[in-house]
């Protein structure tokens, strides 16, 4: 017999998450059935998405269980992606408001 070496994690821990996932799923499908509206609305399709996006992530792609730099390599750059998007966001509404301010017709 080969010895396998690698981290062993049990498969109860994959159910687990895979039946919470199942869940998150099924109370984002929930918003649309009772037909929330407008802010509410998007806040909890948000929050869903991110909850389902941070166990995959962090299970089943294995980051819970790698060492902090390798997290800090893969998850820092895209924060910082969506920090500078949020970023011109405002610099684009400011430039909007200052062109209807001063183009605007009388």
């Amino acid at each position: 017999m080969a010895h396998v070496e690698g981290q062993q994690h049990p498969i109860a821990i994959y159910f687990k998450i895979w039946g919470l996932l199942f869940v998150l799923s099924f109370f984002s499908y929930m918003v649309d059935y009772l037909q929330f509206e407008g802010y509410l609305r998007w806040f909890l399709i948000l929050l869903f998405m991110f909850l389902k996006a941070g166990l995959i992530v962090s299970v089943f792609m294995h980051m819970m269980w790698e060492r902090l730099a390798m997290i800090y390599a893969i998850l820092l750059p895209p924060l910082c992606l969506l920090v500078l998007i949020g970023l011109m966001t405002m610099e684009a509404d400011y430039t909007f408001l200052t062109r209807v301010l001063f183009f605007a017709g009388p």
